[in-house]
């Protein structure tokens, strides 16, 4: 069977390390590059954190850097960046930033044509200056899954805003306008879905099982210091998962508009949920997904 040629555009992050692990470990894709984004953290620490998880993976997909900085706004980096340390600890060098990610999502969408789908997993800034350079790759692209938003659920940023939109909400809007195939995985969806470290003892005897706990032990201790909760949501990696099982999930086309001017409501992606009435659907949103399901394949999956 031919793999399907994705890019994975991130910020790692904890659950951005484990979706790359799931992403590369289905062997179901053929991982075209990786782009680095500033969001989690600085572009250097992302950077730094995604080849430590490629690393780990033994994996040869290529590295790029991208944005340093939102479009039009200073970097808001997240509470808490725990992977750096555990990158830290194995890494012994920076890894250089080549400043190229949108100028080589070009290049890759160019090359292969109604081919390639982004799974965009931090601020959409990347993908963003490639459609604003280039706009004639916007149909050219075959899919754009992402992860972020809040639709009926409240933010994680401010009162109704995701990290990721809240980050660079000008990205987000320009991306949202695209005329291309999206779906979104927002916070509706991700609270359904969360893994315990008991149920990560399945892992045991597979190389990643050390690394995976270390990094769960850290992301549990920001979720209940930062985020008050005591359950490690699997964000990032329901986006990946929705490439291998869309059935998994209850979606619904939907209209969504994302506020920039607004600072009460920055990031906020407001659905048109009036039904019958508004604008045509813009994206397809993930509402909920199959817990059991995730985790069975997850844990099937990162065990090879």
């Amino acid at each position: 069977m031919k793999k399907r040629r994705i890019i994975i555009d991130t910020d790692p992050g904890y659950d951005d390390a484990l979706a790359i692990m799931l992403i590369e470990k289905s062997r179901l894709f053929d991982l075209l590059a990786i782009t680095t984004v500033a969001g989690n953290s600085t572009i250097q620490s992302t950077t730094h954190n995604a080849r430590y998880v490629l690393d780990l993976l033994g994996s040869a997909a290529p590295l790029y850097s991208g944005a340093a900085a939102p479009l039009k706004r200073e970097l808001i980096p997240a509470n808490v960046d725990g992977l750096s340390r555990l990158a830290r600890e194995t890494l012994t060098k920076q890894e250089r930033l080549t400043g190229d990610a949108a100028d080589r999502m070009i290049e890759i969408i160019r090359n292969h044509p109604r081919e390639v789908s982004i799974l965009a997993l931090g601020p959409l800034t990347n993908l963003a200056e490639a459609f604003r350079k280039d706009e004639s790759i916007i149909p050219l692209t075959q899919e754009v899954v992402m992860m972020g938003g809040a639709i009926a659920v409240p933010g994680n940023q401010n009162r109704v805003a995701e990290f990721n939109i809240f980050v660079d909400p000008e990205a987000a809007d320009l991306v949202f306008r695209a005329a291309v195939k999206k779906t979104l995985i927002p916070l509706d969806a991700c609270h359904d879905v969360f893994l315990t470290l008991e149920e990560l003892q399945q892992l045991k005897g597979s190389a990643l099982y050390e690394p995976i706990q270390a990094m769960m032990a850290c992301y549990l201790e920001g979720a209940r210091a930062f985020e008050k909760t005591p359950r490690a949501y699997m964000y990032d990696p329901l986006a990946a998962y929705f490439l291998m099982n869309p059935d998994a999930y209850l979606t619904e086309p939907m209209d969504i508009q994302v506020e920039t001017e607004s600072e009460l409501t920055r990031g906020m992606t407001a659905a048109d949920r009036r039904g019958g009435g508004g604008e045509q659907p813009n994206v397809v949103v993930a509402k909920s997904v199959d817990r059991r399901v995730f985790v069975r394949d997850f844990l099937e999956i990162i065990k090879r």
